[in-house]
């Protein structure tokens, strides 16, 4: 049985019409919502044009979601909906990503290592593998979450974020030499 949503008392709240309680729940989780639209798009515009455009995809849509799921996983869908379309809409590469602004001001690890090398490299990644990625370890969701987040089986997730992680390692030159490898 899955824990508890922690989100779950303000979800109700807010379905009732509690402009407060969403609000609480925007509070909680834009700065997860930018740091998953900024890695995503790689522009600090499109990212803060896509969780805007996610928050009110939410607020809109509140009434459909019943709880299958954490209200954070549903979250994450609609802005990964929003980010598509944010791509869709924006035709061209993105410009540098600002990353400070990109990263969740309370993580201090994503902040000091989420470089422009390892931006780079998430941006050469192919969109499955860039989202599993960033949601299983930019956003901590479990492999379950990551499933329901993208609508895709837990075991593609799985390999998704091994090669997207291992793509990753070799764009960033981390990758273990192939005699290492072979050895382990």
């Amino acid at each position: 049985m899955p824990d508890r949503d922690p989100d779950e008392v303000f979800v109700r709240r807010a379905q009732r019409g509690d402009r407060l309680a969403f609000e609480i729940l925007v509070e909680r989780h834009a700065n997860k919502l930018y740091s998953l639209a900024a890695r995503s798009l790689g522009s600090r515009e499109d990212a803060e044009d896509a969780v805007q455009e996610a928050f009110i995809r939410a607020w809109r849509g509140l009434g459909s979601f019943r709880g299958g799921s954490r209200f954070s996983t549903w979250l994450y869908r609609i802005c990964l909906n929003a980010v598509h379309d944010q791509r869709a809409r924006r035709g061209a590469p993105a410009a540098e990503l600002d990353l400070e602004a990109a990263a969740d001001p309370r993580d201090r690890f994503v902040e000091r290592e989420l470089g422009g090398d390892l931006q780079r490299a998430l941006d050469a990644l192919e969109e499955p593998y860039r989202t599993a990625v960033l949601l299983a370890d930019l956003l901590g969701c479990s492999y379950a979450e990551v499933s329901s987040a993208t609508d895709t089986p837990v075991g593609t997730v799985k390999s998704r974020v091994f090669r997207g992680r291992t793509e990753l390692a070799r764009l960033l030159g981390t990758a273990p030499a192939a005699e290492e490898s072979k050895n382990r």
